[in-house]
């Protein structure tokens, strides 16, 4: 699985047909934004992620009364990805809202969700898949005084659970920087 920022579309590189592009909702400034970008992409699936209880900016916020109807819309969108999933009680907080068409990840981002991570998966449906926040993790520990050397310890008991599981586990794989970006904080060209 290849997921890549829609933003790559603004610039001339190649990707795979089947890279699913991925919507993080602290960059969209309105939701009719996010509803143009869906349909500009009508033929990619799409990864859209549900930046909850974020500190740092960007920080758009949508309840998912907001976000419902576009879930039901563009049937385009096939991951919902909901942040700082600590315990599986949070996870179902949201389970109601969205369509069993689309595959809900969470974002593990602390000790809290690494603990959890059976509790958290035993939520979703067939396609099992979670994604891993390395800097919110190592940020989470610095908050609780949890020793630094426990990061790859975590990390490693995540992917160990994953492979024990059938537990796709995505990770960042890089970032892309330009020269030529010149917006604030604009999601589309």
């Amino acid at each position: 699985m290849l997921i890549a920022s829609q933003n790559i579309t603004n610039y001339d590189v190649n990707l795979p047909d089947d890279v699913i592009f991925r919507i993080n909702l602290a960059w969209i400034n309105d939701l009719e934004t996010l509803k143009k970008i869906l349909e500009d992409h009508k033929n990619h699936n799409m990864f859209i992620d549900l930046p909850k209880n974020r500190t740092k900016p960007p920080n758009n916020r949508y309840s998912m009364n907001e976000i419902k109807p576009i879930l039901e819309t563009y049937s385009n969108v096939k991951y919902f990805a909901l942040s700082n999933v600590d315990s599986a009680e949070y996870l179902a907080e949201y389970l109601e809202y969205v369509p069993k068409n689309i595959t809900i990840v969470p974002k593990i981002e602390s000790p809290t969700g690494v603990k959890n991570i059976e509790e958290i998966t035993s939520l979703l449906g067939d396609e099992k898949i979670i994604m891993l926040d390395h800097d919110d993790l190592y940020s989470s520990m610095l908050k609780k005084n949890d020793d630094p050397e426990n990061f790859q310890v975590y990390i490693q008991q995540l992917i160990d659970f994953c492979n024990k599981n059938n537990v796709t586990l995505l990770r960042t794989v890089g970032v892309m920087f330009a020269d030529t970006e010149k917006r604030v904080s604009e999601y589309v060209k």
